[in-house]
């Protein structure tokens, strides 16, 4: 079916990587930054270039897209979505991929900051990648696989399927997303519009891998509150708000209950802002399990603890606000379990081995799955996500669409 096809996921990929996405956490705007509709622009134009009449892009930066069935059977709907944006962690501006072709294990050196070597010993999943192609950027930005790769993807299977009309299938919805890297990618998404039946998200790494467990996550936001003085006569009147955040950092766990010393199924208590001055200082949090149940537990925990340090300032108070984000995706794909063996069955007729995962973080798959949309995530080649060394695969890339155009045959098949 794909001898006489040519990919196009890597070229694509390729133009958009160069388009700065990134969004931005601290905005209360819809997308984030309006940089990230460049993009939704340009794919909704291509979309329609396809042939695909419907495509477009909202006025909240959302493409939508619907590939025609083929079929006369009644097939489910499904979706195929991914997100535009680029992680705030490092910089996507000025993003200049670097194609490898036919990598041999060696050591890649990154141009424009000789400093960023990627090397098999760092990244073993390389050893997996002798004779493929590799796409990198040059060493001073993030490459933008997470997302980019799976958009590339998705529009890929698009081309194929619109192409190949003989290849029998349901209809086809596309959605791409913003802001999915600040928790806002489904804030303003219209499942009523988009109308399917059940969905995946193209936002993993290894060839192979499938995951339809995440994270349940929280944000906790604490407030101190301390006492303010002119600072020449501040003695036994000044109670200092930042040093208090300070001591509720000194006092969290070193080596359990944190990024740096969990893996596996193991959740954590994670600060990632601090802000204030001698009067009022906030303190952001996110907390993850993988049961709901244990985020109420590292929340008592966190509270307790502050609870206990704020004895000793009785002048000063705070404010302990928790906030829901995501829950795990896994609560609701039990009940639907052949969106999972669907794909399950798509990887092995791609020539893949299967790779179940669980996600130490979360996907619009979370929340569109609580939406009413089942939605696990499926591979889409990243490695290295949201640092100056990450890489991609054009092979891995050509797999993930063939795995999609299975799956678009298999759902027809069963209906």
């Amino acid at each position: 079916m794909f001898d006489n096809y040519s990919f196009t996921a890597a070229e694509r990929f390729m133009r958009y990587v160069q388009r700065d996405t990134q969004s931005d956490p601290q905005s209360s705007s819809h997308p984030s930054t309006e940089k990230q509709k460049d993009l939704s622009r340009l794919l909704a134009d291509e979309l329609k270039r396809m042939g695909i009449a419907d495509a477009h892009m909202d006025e909240w930066g959302y493409v939508y897209a619907t590939i025609p069935s083929t079929t006369t059977k009644k097939v489910p709907v499904i979706c195929f979505c991914a997100h535009v944006d680029t992680a705030p962690d490092c910089s996507g501006t000025g993003v200049k991929p670097i194609l490898h072709k036919n990598y041999q294990g060696q050591d890649i050196v990154l141009p424009d900051d000789t400093s960023q070597v990627l090397r098999i010993t760092d990244y073993p999943y390389l050893k997996t990648q002798l004779g493929n192609d590799l796409i990198t950027a040059s060493g001073t930005t993030l490459l933008g696989s997470d997302d980019k790769a799976g958009v590339a993807e998705i529009m890929d299977l698009a081309h194929f399927l619109m192409t190949n009309k003989e290849v029998k299938h349901g209809e086809i919805k596309i959605l791409f997303t913003p802001d999915e890297e600040v928790g806002h990618g489904t804030a303003k998404v219209d499942l009523k519009k988009l109308g399917a039946n059940f969905g995946y998200t193209l936002d993993g790494g290894d060839a192979g891998s499938l995951e339809d467990e995440t994270f349940s996550a929280d944000a906790v936001q604490v407030i101190i509150h301390g006492v303010i003085a002119h600072p020449g006569y501040a003695k036994d009147k000044m109670i200092n708000a930042m040093k208090i955040a300070g001591e509720i950092l000194a006092a969290l766990p070193k080596d359990r209950l944190s990024p740096e010393s969990t893996e596996g199924r193991k959740g954590f208590i994670h600060p990632v802002r601090v802000e204030g001055i001698a009067e009022k200082c906030t303190i952001d949090f996110i907390i993850r399990d993988f049961e709901t149940e244990g985020l109420t537990k590292k929340e008592d925990f966190l509270r307790t603890q502050i609870e206990e340090l704020m004895r000793t300032y009785p002048k000063a108070s705070f404010e302990f606000h928790v906030t829901e984000q995501y829950r795990n995706m896994k609560e609701v794909l039990v009940k639907n379990p052949q969106v999972v063996e669907y794909a399950k069955e798509a990887i092995g007729r791609a020539g893949l081995t299967l790779k179940m995962e669980s996600i130490r973080g979360g996907t619009d798959g979370s929340r569109l799955s609580f939406m009413g949309l089942p939605c696990p995530n499926l591979f889409a080649g990243e490695q290295g996500i949201h640092s100056k060394l990450e890489h991609i695969s054009v092979q891995d890339m050509n797999k993930a669409v063939e795995t999609m155009v299975h799956l678009t045959i298999i759902c027809e098949e069963k209906s």
